[in-house]
């Protein structure tokens, strides 16, 4: 039913007139006794009595009044919070990242971001490769910090790419080289890592075949089989940014990388404030 004639109504019999009730909602008198006609052919039944006096209601419209009102009142309170919602999420950018990113990345851009934008919050939720896409496609998230994987149908920002490194034990011999070369690892006892990292990896490997040995840990968990000559991995430079752990680190040959960025459904979709957080996140990561 056409809350707008429900309005008129409400309008109409308060203020006993159908003249005042038009020149109240910007209405000709005709226009609305129009809308008040319609109504009635609508539901089937006459509401109003009209006469010299003015307009009242009838004894039908008097049993169903109270309950156009109710309609009207939870319109309006589903018109306020539809406001209360989109003032909130113009308010929050919902951002999904990697563990690594999160830890390393978003706290110095959130900071710097905020002493920009103090009434704006921002959001956080760590997944793997696989869930941070699909929240984005779901739109559970405004936008993803991940690395670029093929195939994925959304808007892609470049921010730097990540080095990806070989995890050794610390008694494997170098034989002085600053590098390992992926044939290296042929064969070898491969701890993989979880949570998508698999993806970056594998193309990096290309036709080379270790004895890949699944996991489902942490990072610092694999640096540590790794520590204990459980095997060897690969890990990226901001992975281990920071850490002094007993392994040793070297770069891939031929250098690989994974392509850090983010990534968003469409950028022309996003609230004004989301798209100002790419820009100034890829700003504040030159910096940094």
């Amino acid at each position: 039913m056409d809350t707008k004639k429900l309005e008129a109504l409400a309008m109409a019999v308060r203020m006993g007139s159908f003249t005042r009730a038009a020149e109240a909602l910007g209405y000709t008198q005709s226009g609305l006794t129009h809308m008040m006609n319609s109504l009635e052919k609508d539901i089937g039944f006459a509401l109003l009595v009209r006469d010299r006096t003015g307009i009242r209601l009838t004894a039908a419209g008097e049993r169903v009044f109270p309950m156009i009102q109710d309609v009207l009142r939870s319109g309006e309170i589903l018109e306020q919070e539809i406001r209360r919602i989109n003032i909130r999420r113009e308010e929050t950018i919902r951002v999904a990242a990697y563990a690594s990113i999160a830890m390393h990345w978003l706290p110095e851009i959130i900071q710097r971001f905020r002493d920009n934008h103090p009434d704006v919050t921002v959001d956080i939720q760590m997944g793997s490769v696989e869930e941070v896409y699909r929240w984005v496609r779901e739109d559970k998230v405004d936008m993803c910090f991940a690395s670029r994987q093929e195939g994925i149908n959304l808007e892609w920002t470049h921010l730097r790419d990540d080095p990806l490194l070989v995890i050794l034990p610390p008694d494997y011999d170098l034989r002085g080289r600053d590098s390992l070369h992926i044939r290296c690892l042929q064969g070898m006892d491969f701890l993989m890592p979880s949570l998508g990292f698999h993806l970056d990896i594998m193309r990096a490997l290309g036709d080379v075949q270790p004895n890949i040995r699944e996991t489902q840990v942490s990072d610092s968990v694999i640096i540590s089989m790794v520590e204990h000559g459980l095997g060897v991995s690969v890990l990226s430079e901001l992975v281990l940014k920071g850490r002094r752990d007993n392994v040793v680190a070297v770069p891939m040959d031929p250098p690989a990388v994974r392509e850090l960025g983010i990534a968003v459904r469409s950028k022309k979709e996003l609230r004004p404030m989301a798209r100002r957080f790419i820009t100034e996140a890829r700003e504040i990561l030159e910096s940094i």
